[in-house]
This record gives structure tokens, C-alpha cells and sequence, in this order.
């Protein structure tokens, strides 16, 4: 399962964020989104977690986590079609 997260801190880098969702279960991929011209954060990113259930006790433990100064918002991802 992906996850979307919205309102990181743009100083947060993919390790960073991988190892606040890393207790939850196995992680497949972490992915920060940046801008292609200044090549700094734009605050969202994504996570996929092996497992279903362990995507969901992340968003519980998580959703609205204060990480830098900023509450993380968190849901499912939407696939692009």
C-alpha cells in the first residue's frame, strides 16, 4: 500500500522521513517529491509499505505527527491511470 504525505518540512530528506515510518513494518519505497528547476523539497512524498496493515498502523500512529515544526498529513496514495 502507498501512501501520500503532504506538509513535510522541506529540510526533510528520504532517509529521514523512511525512519519515522520505518517501526510500522517493511518499507518498499520512499520518495520525496522535488522541484525540477531549484531542486528543493515541495513538501509531499510517498511511502509503500509490503503490507496493507502495516501501511494502517502507520496512519494511525502518524496522521498529524508534528515532524520539524509541521503536522504531517497522511492517506492513501491515488494511482495515476
Amino acid at each position: 500500500m502507498k501512501l501520500f504525505i503532504k506538509n513535510i518540512e522541506r529540510s526533510i530528506n528520504e532517509v529521514t522521513l523512511e525512519s519515522l515510518f520505518a517501526p510500522y513494518g517493511e518499507i518498499v519505497s520512499t520518495k520525496i517529491v522535488y522541484d525540477r528547476i531549484t531542486w528543493q523539497s515541495r513538501g509531499f512524498g510517498f511511502i509503500e509499505f509490503e503490507k496493507r496493515a502495516d501501511a494502517q498502523k502507520a496512519i494511525e500512529a502518524l496522521q498529524g505527527r508534528e515532524l520539524k515544526g509541521k503536522a504531517i498529513e497522511i492517506s492513501e496514495a491515488i494511482e495515476k491511470r
